[in-house]
C-alpha cells in the first residue's frame, strides 16, 4: 500500500512539474518499480548495518548511564572536540590556560600592564578499550536473539566501563608528592596487617592542604579508596554515624567540603616513596590503594567513536557461531600539573 501511495504521488508530481501526462507518469514508476524488484542485490547487507547500529547505541546509553553516577560526572566534557588522527586514531587538543592573570583593586595607576597568557595547544591521543569477543551461536541467535544479546550488552559494556573507571582514577591520582600535589600518609592505628587505618583526622589535615592550594570548595572531588572506608566505618563506630548512614550503609557523600565518591580500583601508591605506581603494575604486599583528591577545574574527559564487530556464523563452517565485540574511544585526565592530591595507608 505504501509502494503504492509513492508511485502514485511520484507520478503526480511528474506530471505536474514537466507536464507529462499522469497515465504516462503511472505506467514509467509502475515499470521502475517492477523491474527494481528483480535486480539482484547483495543479501543481509542493510540487515548487518542496523544490527550494529542497534547494539551500538545500546553499548552508548549503557556505558553514558553507567559512567554518569561516578566521580566522573561533573568533569569538563570535551568530546564534541575529538577528531580523527591518521587511521581511526582519535585524539582531542585541549588549550589550557596555566596562568591567571592579576586582579587590580580600586587601581588608580595607568597604564594596567599586560601578563603574557601561555596556551599550551596540546594533542592528547584518546585511549581505545577493546572487549575480547564473545561467541554467539546460530542456534542462540534464532532461539531467543533479544535476550542472549541483551546480555552480551551489557557484560561488554560493564568491562569498558570498569576498565574506564580503573584508568581514570589512576590518570587524576599524582605520579608523587609535590608541593602542588601531595601525598600524605594515614596516621590511625595498624590494623592486624599492619597497615595503618586511615582516621578522621587524616581528612582534616587533606582539606587543611586542600585550602592551602586554595582549590575551589565547590570542585573538590575525593574518591575514597575501599580500606579507606572501612576504616572510617570502623572509627565512626565512637561518631555516633558522622561518616555513614547506620540505616542505609551509604557514605555521605558532602563531608568537610569534600565531595566524596567512593570506588574499589583506586591506583596503588608506595608509602615509603609515596610514589604512585605504574597502570597495571603489580603492587607488593606494602603498597597501598590511595584515596585520590582532585579538582573538578583541573580535569576534563572525552568520549569517542563506539563501534561494535559482528562476525557473521556463515563463515565459520566448524562452529556455526558469530563472534561480537566492542571498541570505545575515550580518556579522563588531568589539565594542569596542580590541585590534585592522595592520602595513602602507611605501614607499621
Amino acid at each position: 500500500m505504501i509502494a503504492m501511495l509513492y508511485v502514485i504521488a511520484f507520478s503526480a508530481a511528474l506530471t505536474y512539474f514537466f507536464n507529462v501526462s499522469f497515465s504516462g507518469s503511472l505506467i514509467l514508476f509502475s515499470v521502475a518499480s517492477i523491474i527494481y524488484t528483480v535486480i539482484p542485490k547483495p543479501s543481509g547487507v542493510a540487515q548487518a548495518t542496523i544490527f550494529r547500529e542497534i547494539w551500538t547505541g545500546e553499548v552508548i546509553k549503557f556505558v553514558t548511564a553507567a559512567l554518569k553516577d561516578t566521580f566522573m560526572q561533573g568533569i569538563a566534557d570535551y568530546s564534541k572536540y575529538v577528531s580523527n588522527v591518521g587511521d581511526e586514531a582519535q585524539a582531542i587538543h585541549i588549550s589550557s590556560m596555566n596562568v591567571l592573570p592579576e586582579v587590580l583593586i580600586n587601581n588608580t595607576t595607568y597604564p594596567l600592564g599586560i601578563t603574557d597568557q601561555a596556551i599550551d595547544d596540546i594533542l592528547i591521543q584518546l585511549n581505545k578499550y577493546q572487549t575480547v569477543a564473545t561467541p554467539i551461536t546460530d542456534d542462540e541467535m534464532y532461539a531467543s536473539s533479544v535476550k542472549k544479546m541483551d546480555l552480551v550488552k551489557d557484560r561488554h559494556g560493564k568491562a569498558i566501563v570498569k576498565a574506564m573507571i580503573k584508568m581514570a582514577l589512576h590518570a587524576l591520582a599524582p605520579a608523587g608528592n609535590t608541593a602542588k600535589m601531595p601525598v600524605l600518609l594515614t596516621t590511625g592505628e595498624a590494623d592486624p596487617t599492619g597497615r595503618i587505618r586511615m582516621k578522621m583526622g587524616d581528612l582534616l589535615t587533606l582539606k587543611t592542604a586542600a585550602d592551602d592550594l586554595e582549590i575551589d570548595e565547590a570542585s573538590r572531588r575525593l574518591v575514597l579508596s575501599s580500606q579507606h572506608v572501612n576504616d572510617l566505618i570502623w572509627e565512626d563506630k565512637k561518631l555516633e554515624g558522622f561518616f555513614f548512614n547506620r540505616a542505609t550503609g551509604a557514605v555521605q557523600q558532602n563531608l568537610l567540603s569534600f565531595d566524596v565518591h567512593t570506588h574499589i580500583s583506586n591506583p596503588y601508591f608506595n608509602p615509603t616513596t609515596k610514589v604512585k605506581l605504574a597502570y597495571g603494575a603489580v603492587p607488593a604486599v606494602t603498597d597501598h590503594k590511595a584515596s585520590v583528591l582532585f579538582s573538578l577545574d583541573r580535569a576534563a574527559k572525552a568520549m569517542g567513536w563506539t563501534k561494535m564487530y559482528f562476525s557473521e556464523a556463515k563463515n565459520d563452517t566448524q562452529y556455526q557461531r558469530n563472534l561480537v565485540n566492542f571498541r570505545q574511544y575515550g580518556i579522563v585526565l588531568p589539565t594542569a600539573e596542580e590541585q590534585r592530591g592522595a592520602i595513602v595507608s602507611g605501614n607499621a
